[in-house]
């Protein structure tokens, strides 16, 4: 089975940075995308940063110009850095990962990670 393991959580003021890190069990090549989420408490799942095997990335609105996401293939490993940390950015995030075939499509969930930015 396809394992993700998220790290690189924790506690930062506002306006810091913090750097989180998605370990996958499989070569991200069989991935035809993988992403980061995030949830608050009470709040829906959020989009927040997308990344395709061809290396096309796009953002949520609510972080264009403070995040980024990469992926780094001999490693296996999917990234997202964050910068300019706001209190709404608080919440788990989760690394996902999606296999897309014909009518089916197949997505992978790590277990998440819990980032703080306090007031």
């Amino acid at each position: 089975q396809v394992q993700l393991v998220e790290n690189g959580g924790g506690l930062v003021q506002p306006g810091g940075s913090l750097r989180l890190s998605c370990a996958s069990s499989d070569d991200i090549f069989s991935f035809n995308a993988m992403a980061w989420y995030r949830q608050a408490p009470g709040k829906q799942r959020e989009l927040v940063a997308e990344i395709s095997t061809g290396g096309v990335s796009t953002y949520a609105d609510s972080v264009k110009g403070r995040f980024i996401i990469s992926r780094h293939n001999v490693n296996n490993t999917l990234s997202l850095q964050m910068n300019s940390l706001k209190p709404a950015d608080t919440a788990v995030y989760i690394c996902n990962a999606q296999r897309i075939r014909i009518e089916r499509t197949s997505h992978y969930w790590g277990q998440g990670t819990q980032v703080t930015v306090s007031s």
